[in-house]
């Protein structure tokens, strides 16, 4: 094959189980992001296939969030405030709000930035439900996975959650959902997140703090969510994503 920057591919090595778009490439070695997963890979050319398949648009999908009939009450969904280093992967999860109507407001900034402008963000947009992702690895050559140090991003990730918490200190009244892939998933909960990646250390689907914040902000507020129901809910389940036991967020009212 002759791949070219913008074509879909898999790798050989890894068994073709991550689709990536070729972002560029550099002698005989192609640098790639993950189509579905927030995975930053680079790969000889060698080792690289087409991807032929459609690539399914999950965001077009709706959760099967509500089995009772509503006609009768309104309903003022939690507000999102969802901040991603990543803009592909933002407009993505912008529009898997969209789709399930929940009001949201994204906002790029780097993984560095995020810790010294989330507390204006928060009183600028008071949202209910605060997402601080991007990209992050584990790399075991540096260490072991206990130590901080050891990942790319996620002391980037704790930093911003410590500053959110100072900001809103109940975990009820701002809900708080951190990391990406590979994070290091307990400390991001001792620094005050509600939901955090990954408990297994394993890459983390595009959508997946996306589609705990829609849940949460589509659940009546006050009541409690089934925890492993709602991980259930997300690409790799609480190997990806874990958290503490929560409530929904969206007020309902009577009559329409």
């Amino acid at each position: 094959m002759n791949p070219q920057v913008g074509d879909f591919v898999t790798r050989i090595k890894y068994h073709h189980d991550v689709v990536f778009k070729i972002l560029s490439i550099k002698g005989q070695v192609a640098y790639l992001k993950g189509v579905q997963v927030r995975l930053y890979a680079d790969a000889p050319l060698e080792d690289l296939v087409l991807y032929e398949e459609t690539l399914r648009e999950e965001e077009d999908e709706v959760l099967d969030l509500f089995k009772d009939e509503r006609s009768d009450f309104f309903y003022l969904p939690g507000k999102v405030l969802h901040i991603d280093a990543d803009e592909d992967y933002l407009n993505r999860c912008l529009r898997f709000y969209q789709n399930h109507k929940v009001m949201a407001v994204g906002k790029k900034l780097k993984e560095s930035e995020v810790a010294g402008n989330i507390r204006s963000l928060l009183k600028e947009y008071q949202p209910d439900i605060v997402i601080i992702t991007g990209h992050d690895a584990y790399y075991p050559k540096k260490g072991p996975k206990e130590d901080i140090k050891n990942y790319k991003n996620t002391e980037n990730f704790v930093k911003a959650v410590k500053e959110a918490r100072k900001y809103e200190k109940s975990h009820e009244k701002l809900v708080i959902i951190a990391g990406a892939c590979q994070s290091h998933y307990e400390e991001l909960i001792r620094a005050g997140a509600n939901f955090a990646s990954s408990p297994k250390r394993v890459n983390i689907h595009a959508l997946d703090p996306a589609i705990i914040a829609t849940v949460l902000a589509m659940s009546e507020r006050g009541k409690e969510i089934d925890l492993v129901s709602l991980l259930a809910k997300t690409k790799y389940g609480a190997n990806g994503m874990g958290g503490i036991i929560s409530h929904g967020m969206m007020y309902v009212g009577f009559p329409r």
